[in-house]
Parts: structure tokens; sequence; C-alpha cells
């Protein structure tokens, strides 16, 4: 096991962790389903939970809140797991009041219990709390696609639509052969908070497709994003809901989905390729969108790590994950004088302790499709990746990738998480526990969904921007981002997770308190 890194500045963990089991809602052949949120709770038609239980009291909480409640609140303030147990942390009555199963690993109850830790700290009332803890819209098409062979297959896609009280749903577009709905949902809530966060007058949506999109053609994938657009066209606009890139999604399909929803009449209207950002610049797309996210990890970095100790011109750092985010990361950060020793992907992982060149990589990456057999570094055992000596550590992948497991092999200062949700609560208890300083994902990985608003603004207004303008705004909103977080770290004394999610409530909260609720 890596040796503990020098101590900085440890912050407190927020402590909660959990969540309930994979629930994907069926939708019926070719048929789309709209639930609102009190159909969101994990319940299926015989008033049974997913793993098969029932609710209890009808929905009412099965214990009195205020022990669980003061018990987080402990937690976060006063150091995590040696000052409640986990069996507490699990039971927040918010959990039972809405039927959310019970599965710890769930990604959707471990996100949730984060942003409910900053809740019951900054004491957010009871209804905020209940609304901001399930979607608005959940959204599933099944519909059919011509293949090349001629035959038909069936594909399954989601759009959530979690929160408009700051404005449009916003949020990607993720095609992978492993999306499931508490997945949606949950990176549809991580872009609410996010959007709140960065101070972009968004609300959080996300969607994707079932598919492997590695494995098809080009005319097949081009089928199967057109035939999606046209199953949830009136669920999506420009002034209701604007989707963009996620994982295993591009430009060109950004492009085709513009495209399509131009030529639904009924829908189109005025601007219709404002319906979505992450274009291609030459349809409406923004300069510096492509590596807009990376550039916010990056931004986030240079405004934080002085308070560590940490020069970035000669700070070390490895990368786990080397697609778009990892790698205009690492370009970026090596451009300022910083040095990457290894990467990791699905592909193998890599190492040099004199320096991995991030643009040679990034170009070996783009040609063979992963990391491994880079001719600039030596290959490594897994276990060595993590165990490498560096300053920061950035997962940039999926989510839940840093378990206890890999939390305990880390040997570095700062993660920087530019993947959404890459770290588990209890990965994270061992990394606060260790010293290790948490970069959030919602602070870290908002640079995409700043320059997607940017983009929204310029197609709105037939303008387009430069890319030292995009850069310079960029930089403004990942800076006052921040610093509302260092602020909400101040003011209620926890760690920077659940400052962010603090800072991102206290503008929500704000936003519910003017608009109030209808009727």
């Amino acid at each position: 096991m890596a040796s503990a890194p020098a101590k900085s500045a440890p912050l407190k963990s927020a402590g909660l962790a959990a969540k309930n089991a994979k629930s994907a809602l069926l939708a019926k052949g070719g048929s789309k389903s709209v639930e609102p949120s009190k159909f969101s709770d994990g319940k299926l038609g015989d008033g049974k939970f997913s793993n098969g239980t029932r609710p209890s009291g009808g929905g009412t909480p099965v214990m009195s809140s205020k022990p669980v409640v003061k018990a987080a609140k402990s937690a976060v303030r006063s150091g995590g797991p040696q000052s409640t147990s986990n069996a507490d942390l699990l039971k927040h009555p918010i959990f039972d009041e809405l039927g959310f199963p019970t599965d710890p690993n769930n990604l959707y109850r471990q996100t949730v219990a984060s942003m409910l830790a900053a809740a019951d700290l900054m004491n957010l009332p009871h209804h905020l709390q209940i609304i901001l803890a399930q979607p608005k819209n959940e959204i599933m098409v099944n519909f059919p696609v011509k293949m090349d062979d001629g035959e038909y297959k069936l594909f399954k896609g989601y759009r959530v639509q979690h929160n408009n009280a700051l404005g449009p749903f916003k949020g990607g577009l993720r095609f992978h052969h492993d999306v499931h709905l508490d997945d949606v949902k949950s990176l549809a809530f991580l872009m609410t908070m996010k959007c709140s966060l960065v101070g972009v007058p968004f609300g959080g949506g996300k969607g994707g497709i079932k598919v492997d999109p590695y494995k098809q053609s080009r005319g097949e994938m081009e089928r199967i994003v057109r035939r999606f657009t046209a199953a949830i066209a009136h669920q999506i606009g420009p002034d209701y809901d604007i989707p963009a890139p996620d994982v295993g999604s591009n430009s060109q399909h950004m492009a085709w989905i513009a495209d399509t929803y131009s030529f639904l009449s009924e829908v189109g209207g005025k601007q219709p390729e404002a319906v979505i950002t992450g274009k291609p610049v030459e349809y409406g797309g923004s300069l510096g969108r492509e590596k807009a996210t990376g550039q916010g990890v990056v931004d986030t970095l240079v405004e934080m790590l002085p308070e560590i100790g940490i020069d970035i011109r000669e700070c070390t750092f490895s990368v786990l994950g080397f697609g778009n985010v990892g790698s205009w990361t690492g370009r970026i950060l090596q451009d300022k004088g910083a040095k990457m020793l290894a990467a990791m992907d699905h592909t193998g992982a890599i190492h040099n302790e004199s320096g991995i060149d991030a643009h040679s990589l990034a170009l070996h990456v783009q040609k063979t499709g992963g990391v491994s057999a880079f001719k600039g570094a030596e290959q490594i055992e897994r276990t060595e990746f993590y165990e490498t000596k560096v300053d920061v550590f950035v997962p940039a992948a999926l989510e839940q990738m840093i378990t206890e497991v890999e939390a305990k092999m880390l040997n570095c200062k700062v993660v920087a998480e530019g993947a959404n949700a890459p770290t588990t609560p209890p990965g994270e208890r061992v990394l606060e526990s260790r010293g290790i300083e948490v970069l959030p994902a919602i602070l870290c990985n908002a640079g995409g969904v700043t320059v997607s608003y940017f983009e929204w603004v310029q197609n709105k207004t037939c303008h387009q921007w430069d890319l030292d303008r995009v850069d310079s705004e960029l930089n403004k909103h990942m800076v006052k981002a921040a610093k509302r977080v260092r602020d909400a770290r101040k003011k209620y004394r926890c760690n920077l997770r659940t400052a962010a999610y603090a800072a991102a409530l206290e503008r929500l909260q704000a936003a519910y308190a003017v608009r109030g609720l209808f009727p």
C-alpha cells in the first residue's frame, strides 16, 4: 500500500453513503412514458419497491428525523466515521419518506445523500429537500431502428429533467451499453447542482441511449440518433431543455440532433440549432467547447492549489480515463508546466517518471482507442497506477471508480474530480482520513456546461465569440464558483464537497424564495 501523503488541510467527511438498486422503469415497445416525480421513487405498479419490499406507512418516515439529522451534522462537522455509525448515516428520513430502495451502492442514493448532508447542515427547509431529492420528469422511450443488415433492433432511450427553478433543463446525452435510469437521474441531479454553483441560468437534465456507439456503423448511429431525437422532440427545446454531449456522444451526434429537430415543423421554431450544445463550430458550435470541461478542471486547480501549497507549474499528476476530459486536462496542465507521470483507461495503464507527453498521448488514443502500447511510457499494472506518487490525481472516466480499495492505494495530495461522481462515499471517507483533499465534481467538472451556456447565448443572439473571450468568461465563472465553495466551507465548517452543495443550495433556495410554489 502507498504510504500516507503529507497532510493538506484535511477536510471533514460528509459521511453519507448509500442508494437504491438499479430500477430501470419498463416502457413498452415503441411507446413513451413521462413520469412526474411522485412516480419516480422506485415503486413498481404493484406498490412494491424494485427490491421487493413495501413502503411503510403510506410513504411516511419510519423514524424520527431529528436524531438522524443531528448525527449527519455531527459527521459533517466533526470528522465522519468516528462521529457516527454508517448505519445512522444511511437512515436519512428523506429516503424513507420518498421510498428510496436501500442499496448503499446505488449511485442516485449516494449523490442525493451528499446533497442532504449539506441541506441538513444549513437547515434547508424540508419541502426543498424533497423537491430536490427527486426529478420533475423521467422520460423513457423505446424505438425501432433499421440496421445495416436489414433487420430491426429496438433501442431504449432516456431523458430525465431534474429541476428548472433556475432556468431551462440542461445536460448531456450518454451513449453507452450500460446506461440505466438511476444513472441518468444521478447525472441530471448533479447538473442541477453544477449549474447553480457555477452561476449559469440553467437547471439540471440528462439523457442517454442504451447503445455501444463503437459497435455501430456511422449510418446506424445516425439513424439511432435521429430516431431518438424524434422520440423526445416534444420534451426538449431551446427554451425548455437543451441537451449536449456526454460519454460516448460527440459533436457529430449533436449536429444530427439539431438537424433533425429543425425539420420537425411543429417544434422546430426559430433558431432550432439552439436546442442542443456541443455542436461542430461549422453548425453553431462554440470555440472552446471541446476542451471546456478539461479547461474548467485546470482553472479550478489554478485557483485552489495555492491554498494547499502546490505550485501548478511544478506539480505532478496522473489521469484516470483519457477521453475528452482526461486528455484535455492533461494537455492544458502540461502546457502550464505540470508533469503527467501516469495514465490509465480501459486498455491499460502506463507510466513514465520523466513525464508523459499528453499531446502525443492524445494523438495515440485518437488513433488506437486507448493508452495501451504508447511508446512514450512503460506498461504498468493497475495497482502500480494508483500507487504512483503524484501531487494531483484526476479521475476523468466514469462514476464510482474510486472505492475504498482505490482510495487506500492512492498516493497523492489532491483528487480533482474531472468525472461526475467518481468517488464513492466510503472511498471519500478513506481519502479524508488520509488527509487527501477532494475537489468535488460539481465544481471541477462545471466547465463543460458553462461553455455550453456560452454556445446557447451565441445561438440565441446570432453571434460567435472568439476563443479568448470564451476562455476568459469561463475562467470568471470558475473563479467565482471556487470562491463560493471556499466561503461556504468557512461558513459551515465542513469539507469541500459539502461546501459545494451548500453553495449550490443557497442559490436554489433564493430562487424558490422569490418564485414560490405553484399553486
